[in-house]
């Protein structure tokens, strides 16, 4: 008798302990008051060698740690939503979530990656929204540009971002309205410099090598995102590797007559049969760029209505699209930048559409795997702003703390973190 009551008290501390050991759990859906920094704390996380669950379409891509007392007190601090819950309540979670007929899943983040910024050291009059957010979201990232990219520093990084960049050399095509402002000239006078020093007899030359850094990059298992007119202007430097697509405003020498035949598509990421935009005053690079549309769009119809959708993946199949979507709203405000959206007939065929504006035939968030490595398109400057303009000041973030369309940024900031399963072809 004795020594079964033993062998109950034995049994009833065993589950007093069970019952004590619980997990963060950070919600994402509406109740979330900040979402933007429960990135940051999720990141902050993996800097402490803290494993994080990210649940896939569970309450809006909620993140799961355990109990730890110092990460409850960050996320007081940073002012985050999360729940205290216990062992036996998380597995039950894990259960639901493993489901078949549930489309969710579970990912294991492992280890923050290291994220690098590619930017200009001198001051241009525009902000970039990635850097916003993850300054905001208290993510820590590396400034790099042409002369750390020459002399091989991709792959000390696992992430590296694109925004504003013009990689044709034409200077993000602001000749026609702001060459004689001083910005204009000192960034002209700055790059001519840097490509004399690193051996390039032109910005043109010294910006398709840089592209083709960041190519070996994502070839060699680097994840690429960018923004704006990085991402057309990217593929179409790569694709005018034979010939000088840039007027004398730019390069001192006319453009070659013959570029537009000279085009090779294949060599970039995402695009196929495009025009490229030949007038110089025009601020435009290619047909590829919706921004006129979008822009009569919102004037017809006012800017709450210019908006684009999310498409749903299997997350126990499609992970990495499903990663790089969640969100606690599938219908995101729209907004403006050189590069708005892209015209889905000049996307190739291995393209992976994962946002879209249904009605201007547009995609505004797209996809793609390269060697080893991946890359990631999203049109627009900033998603709380619909019409930035050069001069207009930076977003405050801390307005928009639950910003659906500044979420998908982060989406991709975290997702070299994930181990992740093959995607389902």
């Amino acid at each position: 008798m004795f020594r079964f009551s033993k062998i109950i008290i034995l049994f009833f501390l065993l589950s007093l302990h069970s019952s004590f050991a619980a997990y963060l759990l950070i919600p994402m859906d509406n109740t979330q008051r900040d979402h933007l920094k429960s990135y940051g704390i999720a990141y902050w996380t993996l800097t402490k060698q803290v494993e994080v669950e990210w649940l896939l379409n569970y309450r809006g891509g909620s993140f799961a740690i355990k109990q730890i007392q110092e990460i409850e007190n960050e996320c007081m601090i940073r002012g985050i939503t999360y729940e205290v819950i216990a062992d036996v309540q998380y597995n039950t979670i894990v259960q639901e979530i493993s489901n078949p007929e549930l489309n969710a899943d579970i990912v294991k983040l492992e280890k923050a990656p290291k994220v690098a910024v590619y930017s200009p050291k001198n001051k241009l009059p525009w902000d970039d929204a990635v850097t916003l957010v993850m300054t905001y979201a208290e993510i820590k990232y590396d400034i790099v540009y042409d002369e750390e990219i020459v002399g091989n520093a991709l792959p000390m990084y696992d992430w590296l971002h694109l925004h504003h960049e013009d990689f044709t050399g034409q200077y993000g095509k602001f000749w026609s309205n702001y060459r004689n402002e001083a910005w204009y000239n000192e960034n002209q006078r700055n790059q001519e410099a840097m490509a004399a020093r690193l051996g390039f007899t032109k910005v043109s030359q010294m910006k398709l090598a840089v592209a083709k850094k960041i190519k070996e990059f994502v070839a060699g298992g680097g994840f690429m995102f960018a923004m704006c007119a990085a991402t057309d202007s990217y593929d179409i430097a790569l694709a005018a590797e034979n010939t000088d697509i840039c007027d004398a405003m730019f390069d001192g020498d006319p453009s070659d007559p013959n570029k537009l035949s000279k085009l090779d598509y294949t060599n970039g990421f995402a695009f196929k049969n495009y025009a490229l935009e030949e007038n110089p005053a025009v601020y435009e690079f290619s047909s590829i760029d919706a921004t006129e549309a979008h822009a009569t769009f919102a004037q017809q119809y006012g800017e709450s209505k210019d908006v684009f959708t999310l498409f749903d993946f299997s997350a126990k199949w499609d992970q990495v699209p499903t990663m790089l979507c969640q969100n606690h709203e599938k219908v995101i405000k729209g907004f403006m930048g050189q590069t708005t959206a892209f015209y889905k007939e000049y996307l190739r065929t291995d393209v992976l559409v994962m946002g879209e504006n249904a009605a201007l035939n547009s995609a505004k968030y797209i996809h793609g795997e390269f060697g080893n490595g991946t890359w990631t398109f999203y049109g627009g400057h900033d998603p709380e702003d619909h019409t930035h303009h050069v001069y207009d000041p930076p977003t405050e973030l801390k307005l928009h703390p639950n910003s659906p369309g500044y979420r998908l940024i982060l989406n991709n900031v975290l997702f070299p973190a994930a181990k992740k399963k093959k995607r389902k072809t």
